[in-house]
């Protein structure tokens, strides 16, 4: 994934210098060893944007919003021309997926050596494709997909301890430890706000997890059957394999509703059109299903009698209490102020990004503290400064690296605005049900949680479970409140994530991976 960050300026101090570059690399790992967040890279500013050489197999799955799908993709056509112009922001593994195709077939008709490597403005061959019409029947209403007011109520722990299959003694390591996978289950559920209903009926459907006991080798390391990703990594174990799951369904969740998504593509050179009438839930499955199959098998999937009768036979209904989107028509953002004590100045280092995973909604930005470098020997340490509470809010989980801020203090972060606070140190951090007031300090940054090489706060915001995007160009038909704060609003770029810009009346500030210039400087004063 390529972009540019605009108006670079090198002034660092000499002693600081790769600490400064990285200082707001943001990201959420779909694993522990693999990043699947793209940050931006300092150009030289000889470079125009047809000579950018893009890493083209980088992106392990369609890329989050608000992101560029292929023209010729999103057309009515019965096939897709016989060439694709290469754009900014597109990958390999993007555009063989928007036309229907695999990537070998790509790399084989266009004599690809390397990869690695895609030019702005190459002309790609695409092979023709057979294309398809995804069925309008609702599957799953949007509140069962994310992890919502509904998801209230529901015990995983419970649930999962009144089966008999492999579920209940299945264990995966994640950095060196040991986890039961209902821990992992619900792990996953609420970094990625995700329904555990919807993680759990998936490992029955796929591998028969709840009601089988003995588990050959594949169903006990891939129960999803999810890909090896583009740069090769094997998500091997339950925690990848779900985290894989929970990610691709956002991805096509939160693409639905910018519109930036109206095509996928099967593993045998099939197409699928999506249903213009389809809710994002359901557009969700039909994408998650596509990522693993041919047209018969695909049918299946999304048929009476695949994923969502087992999904029924577990849980019920889905649509027994409605089928209400999680987010309003008419939402407002509550009045927030900037992370940080008045009278600071800290740095915009990441404009709108994935709130957890790439396929969450662009709805996180980055903040750098003031520290002075100069007087530490890491790019990551723990910050002097403290981030602070954005309004008034009830601690609702803490984890590593993470503080998640209830703002209607019913302590539940599934109803209601909730902020998510991420590379958060422990050391200092208030406890879950500590009720705070706008401006107390909710903990020092640093690099816990996630994935980050650089000290930073990453904040980003959820209404009833679903991830807000920061500012939605594309979101007509499912309008979200922009990411305000002391007045600073957060403008995105299309199809650049981390770019972007904080604006206040005539000012505009730019997300700058870099400290000591006035461009990204954000300043609170009470």
């Amino acid at each position: 994934m390529g972009s540019i960050n605009r108006n670079k300026h090198m002034v660092y101090p000499a002693v600081a210098i790769v600490m400064l570059v990285i200082a707001s690399l943001a990201c959420v790992r779909d694993s522990p060893q693999e990043v699947i967040y793209i940050t931006a890279t300092f150009l030289p500013p000889t470079h125009t944007p047809a000579q950018i050489v893009l890493p083209a197999t980088q992106s392990p799955i369609i890329q989050a919003v608000p992101t560029q799908v292929p023209a010729a993709a999103n057309s009515d056509n019965a096939e897709p021309p016989a060439s694709y112009v290469v754009q900014p922001g597109d990958t390999l593994t993007q555009i063989a997926a928007s036309y229907g195709v695999t990537l070998e077939t790509i790399l084989e008709l266009n004599s690809i050596a390397n990869p690695d490597l895609l030019e702005v403005g190459q002309v790609l061959q695409i092979p023709a494709v057979t294309i398809i019409e995804a069925p309008a029947e609702r599957l799953i209403p949007d509140g069962r997909l994310v992890r919502g007011p509904s998801s209230v109520a529901f015990d995983t722990a419970s649930f999962i301890s009144t089966q008999t299959g492999f579920v209940r003694d299945a264990v995966d390591t994640v950095d060196e430890v040991e986890y039961p996978a209902v821990q992992l289950i619900e792990r996953v559920s609420l970094e990625f706000s995700v329904d555990p209903r919807l993680l759990i009926a998936l490992l029955e459907y796929r591998a028969g997890w709840l009601t089988t006991a003995e588990m050959s080798p594949a169903a006990r390391d891939y129960p999803l059957n999810a890909p090896p990703s583009s740069i090769g990594f094997e998500r091997r174990g339950l925690y990848r394999q779900l985290t894989w799951a929970a990610d691709t369904l956002n991805a096509a969740y939160y693409r639905r509703q910018a519109n930036t998504i109206s095509t996928v593509g099967l593993q045998d050179n099939t197409l699928i059109r999506l249903s213009a009438s389809a809710n994002s839930g359901t557009v969700a499955l039909h994408v998650l299903f596509a990522r693993t199959a041919t047209a018969e098998s695909w049918a299946k999937d999304v048929g009476i009698e695949g994923f969502m009768k087992t999904y029924r036979d577990l849980f019920g209904d889905p649509f027994a209490d409605g089928d209400q989107s999680p987010v309003p028509d008419n939402l407002q953002q509550p009045t927030l102020v900037l992370p940080f004590a008045p009278g600071e100045t800290w740095y915009f280092t990441g404009g709108a990004h994935g709130g957890w995973g790439s396929g969450s909604a662009w709805s996180a930005v980055d903040f750098a503290p003031p520290d002075d470098l100069s007087q530490v020997t890491t790019s990551c340490y723990t910050s002097q400064f403290y981030a602070t509470a954005v309004a008034d809010g009830v601690v609702a989980r803490v984890d590593t690296g993470v503080l998640v801020l209830d703002l209607d203090g019913d302590g539940n972060e599934e109803t209601g605005w909730s902020i998510l606070y991420l590379h958060i140190a422990a050391e200092g951090r208030p406890a879950v049900g500590s009720r705070l007031t706008l401006g107390d300090r909710v903990g020092r940054p640093n690099c816990e949680g996630g994935f980050s090489n650089g000290t930073h706060l990453h904040i980003a915001r959820r209404y009833n479970g679903e991830w807000i995007p920061a500012n939605c160009l594309s979101c007509a038909s499912s309008p979200r409140p922009n990411f305000v704060m002391s007045g600073w609003q957060v403008e995105t770029l299309p199809g650049q994530e981390y770019q972007g810009y904080l604006v206040q009346g005539q000012r505009r500030l730019i997300a700058e991976q870099a400290r000591g210039i006035a461009d990204n400087e954000v300043r609170y004063e009470d």
